[in-house]
């Protein structure tokens, strides 16, 4: 009985790495088979611009919420676009309902220290247009001397979202 114990034990181990080295070499073929390809389509600024000519790309964002992970993730995309292409890129950012307080002096809403100073160093640092709407200023009992002095806003902020759209911008949201 001790023997036959032994030998089901020393099976169970030797099939327990069996598996687990089975499972290794899968996951390590897989990655090595597995390579991103990069999107020719996706370049950065055109060789033959020259500084101050018209952006060839045009993007609008829509900033809705308030919570502080969903306004980094936007903030990161807008840095990434400008990374990618400079000056060659022309952002506008539509602040609608809770998104709003990141454009107010004294937001009604906590805004987190880092995406408020990125909001202003965007706008000041590299032309990114912020527009707040106009309704939600009206809903929360704001004026033009609520918002901060770089932001722009627009009586209808879906209004705006459209316009821009008219004019080539491409919306992304989240």
């Amino acid at each position: 009985m001790r023997l036959f114990i032994t030998l089901l034990l020393s099976l169970s181990v030797i099939f327990s790495s069996a598996i687990s080295f089975a499972n290794e070499e899968a996951n390590t073929s897989t990655t090595a088979k597995h390579t991103l390809k990069v999107t020719p389509e996706v370049n950065g600024p055109s060789s033959d611009r020259f500084p101050g000519d018209p952006a060839s790309h045009k993007v609008v964002y829509m900033f809705n919420k308030s919570d502080a992970e969903y306004q980094t993730h936007i903030l990161n995309s807008i840095q990434a676009m400008i990374q990618l292409y400079g000056d060659d890129v022309q952002v506008a950012v539509v602040a609608i309902g809770p998104g709003i307080h990141v454009l107010a002096k004294k937001p009604m809403r906590k805004v987190d220290p880092l995406i408020y100073q990125r909001v202003e160093s965007f706008a000041k640092d590299y032309n990114v247009r912020w527009i707040a709407c106009g309704n939600t200023m009206k809903t929360i009992g704001w004026t033009d001397a609520d918002i901060r002095p770089f932001a722009e806003y627009a009586q209808v902020g879906a209004a705006a979202l459209m316009v821009l759209q008219e004019k080539g911008y491409k919306l992304l949201v989240w």
